[in-house]
């Protein structure tokens, strides 16, 4: 087994580009403000290993929107992953969007779920969407539940895991309602025996930083790139605000612990 050596990475999600560079969403720029991120991210005095995308890389499943994201992707100065979003293609994220070295453990080219050893450290990303919907409450696949069990029991490497649905519930009536993980429990389940060496379980969609820590697992969520949601205990129905910067978290996985530092751009 390879020596485990410290992981550094950037957390971004919810990028949303459009079909052209002067779409907006929620009155923003998303094009814009992925062009900026893009600049802020290579200006990192220590450069990340890689950075990982949650999801929602379009604000839908349209080839010039990948086309665009593509051309600022292809600007950063590590690698880059990505977790399927509701609102993406995962057949088009695999053949429009550059992405690092990986081993699919889904056959299916609508599914992108695959793993990562690196500097030894597990890294399993998950695909919860249903190929083709735009559902803001996704799914874990029975396969991947399994195959989740058996590195919970059988693994032995730091891990860490990546999706796009919050798993657990936030403390905010509607994003609990209408956008967590439908069988999130089952993946909480699933990953108990694995707390002591789980560095984390890394999401988007919710356009929120949001840190939850439940039965000695870290959740760790991130804003998105152009515009958050209200995320209060007393909010009942879907909020935005549009006057918030865009963000990212800055990730470093040691051996034996997690940090993560949220940035504005």
């Amino acid at each position: 087994m390879k020596e485990t050596q410290t992981v550094r990475f950037v957390h971004i999600s919810d990028t949303h580009v459009g079909p052209t560079p002067d779409f907006r969403l929620y009155g923003v720029q998303t094009f814009q403000s992925l062009k900026r991120l893009i600049s802020a991210i290579n200006k990192i005095p220590t450069r990340p290993d890689f950075v990982m995308h949650t999801g929602d890389v379009v604000a839908g499943p349209d080839p010039e929107a990948y086309r665009l994201a593509a051309g600022l992707f292809n600007e950063l100065k590590c690698p880059i992953y990505f977790v399927a979003g509701n609102h993406d293609s995962a057949r088009d994220i695999r053949t429009m969007l550059p992405i690092g070295p990986k081993e699919d453990f889904e056959d299916e080219k609508d599914r992108l779920a695959y793993a990562m050893v690196f500097k030894g450290h597990q890294l399993l990303t998950l695909d919860t969407c249903e190929p083709g919907e735009v559902d803001p409450r996704g799914e874990l696949p029975a396969s991947q539940l399994e195959m989740l069990h058996r590195e919970a029991r059988a693994g032995k490497m730091p891990l860490t895991i990546f999706v796009h649905f919050p798993p657990i519930p936030l403390d905010s009536p509607w994003l609990d309602r209408e956008m967590c993980l439908l069988n999130g429990d089952a993946l909480h389940q699933a990953l108990l025996p694995a707390r002591e060496r789980l560095r984390g379980v890394f999401f988007g969609h919710v356009h929120r930083g949001i840190q939850v820590l439940k039965k000695g697992i870290l959740y760790s969520g991130v804003g998105s790139t152009f515009c958050q949601f209200t995320a209060w205990p007393e909010s009942q129905k879907a909020g935005y605000e549009s006057d918030i910067p865009g963000c990212f978290n800055y990730v470093t996985l040691l051996p034996d612990q997690t940090i993560v530092k949220e940035h504005a751009v």
